[in-house]
């Protein structure tokens, strides 16, 4: 490498926020090259260390992350604790020259010293930012401002609701939206139809116009949502509708498809045990139960974990609600209902 200037920073960056960037930022417009060193923080947050790299990566792509997956986590001004972090970073750059090293902390000091390098701190006194991870692990949605929006919809769950036409999807959505005083994502499928129908029918390449159409409105809500996004159906339905009307899927739908198997933190399947209200857009209650085994059989098809909501609306609030605060995001652990 030709460069002369070369920076490095570090952090947990749990989550990443704009007093993260100030440095970050600052160290690539001075430097010509910067290093970014992530830690795993499995005692601050659930945000696993490569989720939290690929913010980094995402934002800054002209910056080198190094993923320190067996970094020190310890944290003080002791003499055992700073030379555990010299030792370290010593031993992870093996040579490599570092020219400026980039923080807001008091560590700058005898980590730059240990490097070599000049100590370039940037708003010690966070005059800038006056943010910290610890006050948006708190509370994400009043420090909404200073999260960026790449980073700020890995804060939020996603939380949608599957199930045959008239099972209470969108009711169930609204509701929850409302008590947790939060977004919700309507079908945007229903909307497109009532304006794009022709004798009842949408070709293939307007569901995939369905499918994109929803994921960008849903994306959007998500840096409006506090903790939750309620979101009614998604692109695995619009995929169901198209195999049954054109006994094929556009391959963009099917794509889509598969990546909504992946995308939502947890599935509700809305049961069909509530009376089908038969309106001139719907096909009937023979429909809706074929539709409901056709939307089954493919959750357990992709291997998908759902849980089914019942009843009427009050103790489908009061199912979800039981699990909402049980589920830890990335940790794939649900407590003990």
């Amino acid at each position: 490498m030709n460069s002369n200037r070369i920076g490095l920073t570090l952090g947990k960056y749990a989550p990443l926020h704009k007093g993260h960037q100030l440095v970050i930022e600052t160290a690539l417009a001075e430097m010509d090259h910067l290093i970014l060193l992530i830690y795993d923080c499995p005692e601050d947050c659930t945000w696993p260390l490569n989720v939290r790299a690929q913010w980094l990566r995402d934002l800054y792509p002209e910056a080198e992350v190094i993923e320190c997956w067996d970094g020190p986590t310890e944290i003080g001004d002791t003499p055992g604790i700073r030379r555990m972090h010299e030792t370290y970073l010593l031993d992870l750059l093996s040579g490599r020259t570092v020219t400026h090293f980039y923080s807001s902390e008091f560590y700058g000091d005898h980590v730059s010293r240990a490097l070599g390098a000049v100590n370039r701190l940037v708003d010690p006194d966070r005059v800038r930012h006056p943010v910290s991870g610890t006050l948006i692990r708190k509370a994400p949605f009043a420090h909404r401002a200073a999260i960026p929006q790449r980073v700020y919809r890995d804060l939020i769950l996603n939380i949608v609701f599957l199930g045959a036409p008239s099972t209470g999807k969108t009711t169930l959505a609204q509701k929850l939206a409302r008590s947790h005083t939060t977004a919700w994502m309507p079908e945007y499928g229903r909307e497109y139809w009532n304006t794009h129908q022709k004798d009842r029918r949408l070709t293939p390449a307007q569901l995939v116009e369905i499918a994109e159409g929803h994921l960008q409105r849903e994306e959007a809500l998500m840096g409006e949502s506090d903790r939750y996004l309620f979101t009614d159906t998604n692109a695995l339905t619009t995929r169901i509708f198209s195999l049954y009307y054109h006994g094929a899927a556009d391959p963009r739908l099917a794509r889509l498809a598969d990546a909504a198997a992946a995308r939502y933190d947890l599935v509700f399947l809305c049961d069909t045990d509530i009376p089908y209200h038969d309106t001139w857009d719907r096909s009937g209650e023979a429909n809706r139960q074929e539709f409901q085994k056709r939307i089954i059989g493919d959750l357990r098809a992709r291997k998908i974990p759902y849980f089914t909501a019942r009843g009427p609306v009050e103790a489908r609030m009061a199912s979800v609600n039981r699990i909402l605060p049980r589920f830890h995001k990335y940790s794939n652990v649900i407590d003990a209902i």
